[in-house]
């Protein structure tokens, strides 16, 4: 598949499932190489960021379950509105987070 049709179709589809809020406090910010992103400009609004991972939204197209997840993605995002500062998909790991900052340690014999 052609790359720039690739990126058509991920931004469509970010497009889509951002285009749950309003368009006038939404604002697609310039292309980066592996994700969308989205600046949120309302008085009213916590969530200030919208960031979508090209990989996961070429997944998401791919899926036989697709419109399902897109419809699930709209709903959480409008959710997530009024209690958090960015919204991002997918989203990152916890525990993964946790891992990384931490080291190992060995246990006792």
């Amino acid at each position: 598949m052609n790359t720039t049709i690739r990126k058509t179709d991920e931004a469509r589809l970010a497009a889509e499932i951002v285009g749950v809020l309003d368009p006038a406090v939404v604002r697609v910010c310039p292309d980066g190489d592996n994700a969308i992103r989205y600046a949120v400009r309302g008085k009213s609004l916590k969530l200030r960021t919208i960031l979508l991972n090209r990989d996961a939204l070429r997944r998401l197209l791919n899926d036989p379950d697709g419109a399902v997840k897109i419809e699930y993605l709209k709903r959480d995002l409008l959710r997530s509105v009024a209690h958090r500062v960015e919204y991002r998909y997918p989203r990152l790991n916890a525990s993964r987070g946790r891992s990384e900052e931490c080291e190992p340690v060995e246990a006792a014999v």
